[in-house]
């Protein structure tokens, strides 16, 4: 079982927010189902679009979230987020004075205790670094049970910026899981969703956060692979062992007179293999020049990992 709380809150009354709800419908859509259209996780979404949300409803919630053995409990938050000398807190808003919302501690003691096999936290808000951060809570180490991971939009003492109206870390999220983040088993997992985000984001702009305790990454969402899975599992065919060169000829290449039909299908697969970087040409700049000359080809490092994968019988 796979459950996921969506967060989006817009309309607090002395600091509106414009985008909140709408990033956290398309989370929502994007979470609820996989590339194939196959279920991925049962999605509860709240907003204030109707209604305001309090604080006692938001906790109700993500207590619920957290609690049970499911396979994977995850909690999206997008909306005003605050620090204290007495920690970070999600923002609610019915928000006061000395009672501004959800400690950001006590979400992670609920993570933390939850059964969930593994527990994801996304906070798209001002200082949402401080979950969990040992400065602000006082601890030495940060406490992350197992199975928990943390992805933040800015560090404790940063802002989370939008630009025309939606945020820049959930708007890079949602490019993530529809691809960007991908494996060529089409898995992506929380580690490659930080790793998409954190490049796009220069030295100069908020910089993610990411935490984690786990001995292996789940997939959040699984899209179509850009290279088939059975065509994949023909590195081994093509190449015996890691370090053989396969050699090629003109009859590889469909344009040349001598053109054999079971050669240019081979070669199809090889040139597919060097646009998601498994293959290279050997002294030659492009694949049709080495079929052309009489060249060869041969694994990457990248390609030495899947053709492993294939020869171990894990893919």
């Amino acid at each position: 079982m796979r459950k996921a709380l969506i967060v989006g809150f817009n309309n607090y009354p002395s600091a509106s927010l414009s985008s909140c709800i709408n990033d956290a419908i398309k989370m929502a859509g994007v979470l609820e189902k996989n590339g194939d259209g196959s279920p991925n996780f049962a999605i509860k979404l709240i907003t204030d679009e109707k209604d305001i949300i309090t604080i006692p409803q938001l906790r109700e919630a993500i207590e619920a979230l957290f609690e049970g053995s499911s396979d994977v409990a995850l909690l999206y938050f997008s909306g005003h987020g605050l620090i204290k000398s007495t920690g970070g807190f999600i923002v609610t808003p019915d928000a006061k004075r000395y009672n501004e919302g959800i400690p950001m501690d006590e979400i992670l003691s609920l993570s933390n205790q939850s059964k969930a096999s593994n527990k994801v936290v996304i906070l798209d808000c001002c200082h949402s670094g401080a979950f969990g951060t040992p400065s602000i809570s006082g601890d030495k180490v940060a406490q992350l049970s197992e199975g928990l991971t943390v992805l933040t939009a800015s560090r404790d003492s940063e802002y989370a910026l939008e630009i025309n109206g939606s945020s820049i870390f959930t708007s890079l999220l949602i490019d993530a899981l529809q691809g960007g983040a991908t494996d060529l088993r089409g898995n992506i997992t929380p580690g490659s969703v930080y790793s998409y985000v954190d490049e796009a984001l220069g030295p100069w702009d908020q910089r993610p956060i990411f935490k984690t305790n786990i001995s292996r990454f789940i997939s959040i969402r699984k899209i179509n692979p850009p290279v088939p899975l059975e065509k994949l599992r023909k590195l081994t065919e093509y190449f015996k062992t890691a370090e053989e060169e396969y050699q090629l000829d003109p009859s590889y290449e469909f344009t040349d007179a001598s053109a054999n039909k079971h050669n240019v299908e081979i070669f199809k697969d090889l040139q597919k293999f060097e646009s998601v970087r498994l293959v290279v040409p050997v002294d030659e700049e492009h694949m049709y020049f080495a079929a052309i000359n009489s060249k060869s080809c041969k694994l990457t490092a990248l390609g030495y990992q899947y053709w492993r994968l294939v020869k171990e019988n894990r893919l």
